[in-house]
């Protein structure tokens, strides 16, 4: 989903030259999962199934725990016998296990790059992929009745990558003691949930037992680094604009996300026909989603199914050391999905091995600048070096914090930064505060020009998922603002608060943080978020914008616009609502 940062996909077949099947002393050469090995690039690659030869190569795929059949490659150092140190790279959604393998020469954050490092790596399509019983012809009698997407559940796509590193470990492929995890999106929610079960596995009835490779031998994962991952999927997906994962409310779900990646699953993997699966329905999942308030108590257990078991937030205990990754204008994982994992884990212990990336990348509107992510990829190399290699290269103090800002345009070779900090809260250095006294009426119902923004601001389509789009700005009815004319760098969290009296159920607040151009006829969007209102909900309501770097440049005016409506993004509201503001104010975190 994030393009760059996933890794480069398989551009075209190499020479492919067979090694010996002994060494000189008669020793056999490794063979991960039985598949044999073959020069290329300076390093070995072992591969499952022939993406050109599919069938008659579908029984190189490894069967997981339950028996279904998972295709993996394997890549590993040009020379020795193993075991090696070994990271698993999970794709995104609607990847496949090309997804982090080059065929060019590369010493990049790749499959060929790392293994030049001295790893064995790992690159798998999960369960309900490519040809994980994901493309039909994939779809034997082992796929039957489990081969379908589970939406990264930690009882079935997590535990098949378990089952996986252990029969490596079996094999004498990996070291036991040095296993790593890294992915971008749909990869970075399942590492993420691999650092915490840690050493532990979960089984289908939802109950934990002790991770143990199918021979015997206890494992844990030592070191993850997840890209643009989810916390909590529910509250990802239905966002409520608090900080605590799922709870009450429910909140307003990011409909062109969730109906994009429904369509991505339809189209390049094996979503659950309705009804047959209730632990994997997707199709029931977006119909209830879609049809909207009121919620019922079925939803709600369906929410809460999808928090405890495609997640974190509802974990126990310490995971694995973790460096996390998570971009600024990602519209549908943003910073917080990481950065209150990071504080709770700090909050235990100030010590704990976790430090955070953040920058302009990742989802849309996530932009891709090279110098920015070579140098997140390079401290990524570094910790997976330190806790796989035992090097003795020094890591930054945990809790550490490397970010970088928005600049246009998107591709440029940088963007703003970098900057260094300690801690998360050490990023800023002082504040701006935007307020207004005006006393508005804000209602669900979106005029014609709001409504026309709306759709262009539409996150999966070309002009939304480009955070340098310029749109017209809009000074009519239905908005309450408020607005600054200052030159600062905005870098953080903004924290909205708001007096309000609402009438109505159901209602919601999209915030969206604007940079008018002088002369006041254009505007970028620089940062967003939604709230969810409860039913006449009155008083002061506080939450948090997604965060961004971003510098307000002198003559330009940084405006807050809260509106009752930004659908096609997120999903418009059952019934009508209004919301009487005042006292609408903005603290900004600078540098």
């Amino acid at each position: 989903m994030s393009r760059r940062l996933l890794g480069v996909l398989v551009a075209a077949a190499a020479l492919l030259v067979p090694v010996a099947s002994a060494s000189a002393g008669g020793t056999a050469a490794p063979a991960p999962f039985g598949l044999p090995c073959v020069a290329k690039l300076d390093v070995r690659f072992c591969q499952g199934t022939d993406p050109s030869n599919v069938v008659p190569t579908l029984s190189k795929r490894v069967p997981s725990f339950d028996g279904t059949p998972i295709d993996a490659d394997v890549t590993i150092p040009a020379e020795g016998q193993g075991p090696w140190p070994t990271i698993v790279m999970i794709h995104g959604y609607g990847g496949n296990k090309g997804s982090y393998e080059t065929s060019k020469p590369s010493d990049g954050f790749n499959n060929v790059g790392l293994a030049k490092k001295g790893y064995a790596v790992v690159t798998i399509s999960t369960r309900g992929f490519g040809l994980s019983c994901g493309a039909a012809v994939s779809r034997t009698a082992a796929c039957d009745g489990k081969g379908w997407i589970h939406l990264d559940d930690q009882r079935f796509e997590v535990r098949d990558v378990q089952t996986l590193l252990g029969r490596l470990v079996d094999d004498g492929t990996a070291e036991a003691a040095h296993l790593g995890a890294t992915g971008g999106s749909y990869g970075g929610g399942l590492s993420l949930q691999l650092a915490y079960l840690k050493n532990r596995v979960r089984k289908p009835n939802g109950s934990f037992a002790a991770w143990k490779s199918p021979a015997g031998t206890p494992l844990k994962l030592a070191a993850a680094y997840p890209v643009v991952p989810w916390s909590d999927l529910s509250s990802a997906l239905v966002p409520n604009g608090r900080s605590d994962g799922f709870a009450d409310p429910i909140g307003v779900p990011i409909k062109s996300y969730i109906s994009g990646l429904y369509f991505a699953g339809k189209t390049t993997g094996w979503v659950a026909d309705p009804g047959v699966d209730p632990g994997a329905d997707l199709s029931g999942w977006k119909d209830l989603l879609d049809a909207g308030e009121p919620y019922t108590a079925k939803a709600r257990k369906i929410l809460k199914q999808i928090s405890d078991y495609h997640g974190v937030w509802s974990m126990k205990g310490t995971p694995s050391p973790l460096l996390m990754a998570s971009g600024w204008t990602d519209d549908l994982f943003p910073p917080v999905q990481t950065v209150r994992v990071y504080d709770r884990l700090r909050k235990h212990d100030k010590k704990a091995p976790v430090w955070l990336q953040v920058g302009d990348f990742g989802h849309s509107r996530g932009g891709a600048h090279q110098n920015d992510l070579n140098a997140l990829n390079t401290q990524a190399v570094a910790f997976f070096a330190h806790y796989l290699q035992g090097s003795s290269v020094k890591l930054p103090k945990p809790g550490s914090v490397l970010a970088f800002g928005q600049t246009c345009p998107r591709n440029a070779d940088s963007g703003l930064g970098p900057y260094k900090a300690s801690s998360f809260a050490g990023l800023q250095k002082g504040s701006v505060t935007i307020r207004s006294g005006a006393k508005t009426t804000i209602t669900g119902e979106a005029t014609p020009e709001q409504a026309a923004l709306n759709a262009t601001l539409e996150p999966t389509l070309a002009k939304g998922s480009n955070a340098c789009s310029t749109y017209p700005v809009l000074n009519g009815p239905n908005a309450a603002i408020a607005s600054r004319t200052k030159a600062f760098t905005y870098l953080g969290f903004g924290h909205v608060s708001v007096t309000l009296k609402t009438s109505g159920p159901y209602g919601q607040l999209n915030a969206r943080l604007w940079d008018i151009a002088p002369g006041g006829d254009t505007q970028t969007l620089v940062d967003r978020s939604v709230y969810r209102l409860t039913k006449n909900q009155k008083g002061t309501a506080k939450f948090d914008l997604h965060g961004n770097g971003y510098a307000f440049a002198p003559g330009h005016t940084a405006r807050l616009e809260v509106v009752g409506n930004d659908a096609p993004t997120h999903r418009a509201s059952n019934g009508s609502f209004s919301v009487k503001i005042s006292n609408l104010k903005v603290v900004l975190p600078t540098r």
